[in-house]
C-alpha cells in the first residue's frame, strides 16, 4: 500500500469519469481499499427500502472514489497539483506542494 498525501477535508479535483473537472472536499478516507469520498462526487441513486426510522425511496449518495482519480486542489494556481512532505525547523512533518514549495 503506497502513503497517501490526502485528508479528510482537503479541497480535490477529480482526473477521471464522469465528474471530471469537478472540486469537492473530503468527507471520509478509507485507507484500506484507497478511496476517498468526496462531496457531490460519483453520486448514485440507489433505491432504499422503508425501515422504521426512515421513509423509503429513491435517494442520492456519494460513492468512493479512488485515489488515483483525485489531486489536490490548488486554489492559487487553480489545477490539481501533486503534495510531498518536508520536515520544518521544528522538526515537524509538514505537506507540501511539489512544484512551488508552498505549505498546505
Amino acid at each position: 500500500m503506497n502513503n497517501i498525501k490526502l485528508k479528510k477535508g482537503d479541497e480535490v479535483i477529480v482526473l477521471t469519469g464522469k465528474d471530471k473537472g469537478k472540486i469537492g472536499k473530503i468527507i471520509l478516507v478509507k485507507k484500506q481499499v484507497n478511496k476517498a469520498v468526496v462531496a457531490g462526487i460519483n453520486k448514485v441513486k440507489k433505491h432504499q427500502k422503508p425501515d422504521n426510522n426512515q421513509a423509503g425511496g429513491i435517494i442520492e449518495k456519494e460513492m468512493p472514489i479512488n485515489f488515483s482519480n483525485l489531486a489536490y486542489y490548488d486554489s492559487i494556481s487553480k489545477k490539481g497539483v501533486k503534495l510531498g512532505y518536508k520536515f520544518n525547523e521544528k522538526k515537524e512533518k509538514i505537506r507540501i506542494i511539489r512544484n512551488s514549495g508552498k505549505e498546505i
